[in-house]
C-alpha cells in the first residue's frame, strides 16, 4: 500500500513542475486525492463491498470534482494534472505511467454491453477536454490531442487529433489522412506542433474543387470545339 502511494505522489513530482513537495501533493493535490480515494474504493469493490466503494468513490467526487468508478483497472503511477471535470467509467483500464489533464472522459457510447469503457496502455497522455469513448484499445505511449473525441483504436506510438480523432503522426513521423484508415489498431504528446484537421480537410477539399473545376473547362472546351 504504501510503495503505491509512494508511486503515486513521484508520478505528480515527476511530471507536474509546479509540484514543490510531496507534502504539498499529498494534501493539496486533487487528482492525486482522487486516486488515492480510487485505489481504497477499489479494494472494497474487490472484495464484494460495492456500497461502501460507491460510497467513498461519490464522495470523493464530490470534493475534488473528479469521478472514478470504483470497478475501473488502474496501474501504477496515474497522473491526474488539475482533474475537474475527469469521468473515469466502470470497465475502463488504465496501464502504467499514465497522464490525463482536467475534463477528460473515459466513456461508452451506449451502445455497448459488458466491456463499455476503453483501454489504456502504458504510458499514454490524454490531453484537456479529450473524450475517449468505446471499448477500444488506446496503445502504449500513445497522445491524444487536447479536444479531440476518439471513437476508435489508437495504434502505439501515436498521436491522435481532432473530432472525430485521426492518427496524424506514428513514431514521430507525419501519417498522411489517406493512410490513417488502413492502420490496424493495434508516440509524447505535442499538443501545439500536430496537424490541423480543419486545415487538412479544407486542402483536400480546395483539391477536389480543382480537379472539378479542370473537367468542366475540359468538357466545355469540348463542346466548343463540336459547335464550331
Amino acid at each position: 500500500m504504501f510503495d503505491r502511494l509512494r508511486e503515486d505522489i513521484d508520478a505528480v513530482m515527476q511530471r507536474d513542475p509546479a509540484a514543490r513537495s510531496r507534502v504539498e501533493v499529498y494534501f493539496l493535490y486533487s487528482g492525486f486525492k482522487a486516486v488515492r480515494a480510487y485505489r481504497r474504493a477499489n479494494w472494497f469493490q474487490r472484495h464484494g463491498m460495492k456500497f461502501i466503494a460507491r460510497a467513498i468513490s461519490q464522495s470523493a467526487r464530490r470534493r475534488t470534482g473528479i469521478e472514478i468508478h470504483p470497478g475501473a483497472t488502474i496501474g501504477r503511477g496515474l497522473f491526474i494534472d488539475h482533474g475537474m471535470g475527469v469521468v473515469i467509467g466502470e470497465t475502463t483500464e488504465i496501464g502504467d505511467n499514465c497522464t490525463i489533464y482536467q475534463n477528460v472522459t473515459l466513456g461508452g457510447t451506449g451502445k455497448d454491453q459488458g466491456k463499455r469503457h476503453p483501454t489504456l496502455g502504458d504510458n499514454v497522455l490524454i490531453g484537456a477536454g479529450a473524450k475517449v469513448l468505446g471499448p477500444f484499445r488506446v496503445g502504449n505511449n500513445a497522445r491524444v490531442a487536447a479536444g479531440a473525441v476518439v471513437l476508435d483504436a489508437v495504434p502505439d506510438n501515436a498521436t491522435a487529433v481532432g473530432v472525430p480523432a485521426r492518427v496524424v503522426r506514428i513514431d514521430g513521423q507525419k501519417v498522411e489522412p489517406a493512410k490513417a484508415a488502413d492502420l490496424p489498431p493495434s508516440k509524447k504528446l505535442d499538443q501545439i506542433h500536430v496537424a490541423d484537421p480543419v486545415s487538412m480537410e479544407l486542402c483536400r477539399l480546395r483539391g477536389e474543387l480543382e480537379r472539378l473545376q479542370k473537367q468542366v473547362a475540359s468538357i466545355e472546351a469540348k463542346n466548343t470545339g463540336e459547335n464550331q
